[in-house]
C-alpha cells in the first residue's frame, strides 16, 4: 500500500482546521507550525482542496481557511482524492495487467486489489469529525456500514 506525503499532509491539515477553527479561518502559518509542514507545500495542497470545495478561503487580517462543509460531511477519502492522491496497492495501474508480472496478473493481484477497495471504503466511511472526536475509527466504520446496509436498524452494542 502506498499513500504519498501529499495525501497524508492534506488529511493532517484538514484535521487541524477541523480541530482548531471553531468556524473561524485558520492560517496556513498556524497549520504549518502545529503540523510541521512547510507553508509553501500547504499552499499547493490548499489550492487543490479549495478547487474541490473542501475549504473556503478568507482574506485579510485574521484570514485563512475554513471547512466548506460540516466536518461530519467530509470523508477522509475525499481529501486524499482532492489532492490527486490515489492509494496504490498493486504494481498495476488500476486493474490493468501491465506492470504486474511479465504482462500477466501476479498471483496476489486480486488480493491486493480487494484490500485497496476495502481501504477506500474504510476511508470513505470515516469523516473528519470521527477523527477529531477521536472516535474508535474501526467501530465508526462498522456502524456506518451497518447503517448503510440497514438504515432502519441500530447496530448491536
Amino acid at each position: 500500500m502506498k499513500m504519498s506525503t501529499k495525501g497524508r499532509y492534506a488529511v493532517m491539515a484538514m484535521i487541524d482546521i477541523a480541530a482548531h477553527s471553531g468556524g473561524e479561518p485558520v492560517s496556513l502559518a498556524a497549520i504549518s507550525e502545529r503540523q510541521d509542514i512547510s507553508r509553501e507545500y500547504l499552499e499547493q495542497l490548499f489550492g487543490k482542496l479549495r478547487k474541490q470545495k473542501l475549504v473556503e478561503s478568507a482574506r485579510g487580517p485574521g484570514g485563512g481557511y475554513r471547512l466548506a462543509r460540516p466536518m461530519n460531511m467530509i470523508p477522509v477519502a475525499e481529501i486524499s482524492a482532492a489532492v490527486d492522491e490515489e492509494l496504490q496497492f498493486t504494481r498495476c495501474d488500476g486493474d490493468a495487467v501491465e506492470g504486474c508480472v511479465k504482462g500477466q496478473r501476479c498471483n496476489a493481484h486480486d488480493l491486493w486489489s480487494s484490500l485497496g477497495r476495502q481501504m477506500m471504503y474504510f476511508l470513505s466511511s470515516i469523516s473528519l469529525e470521527d477523527v477529531v472526536e477521536k472516535r474508535n475509527l474501526a467501530l465508526a466504520a462498522t456502524i456506518k456500514q451497518t447503517k448503510d446496509r440497514h438504515p432502519d436498524q441500530r447496530p448491536a452494542a
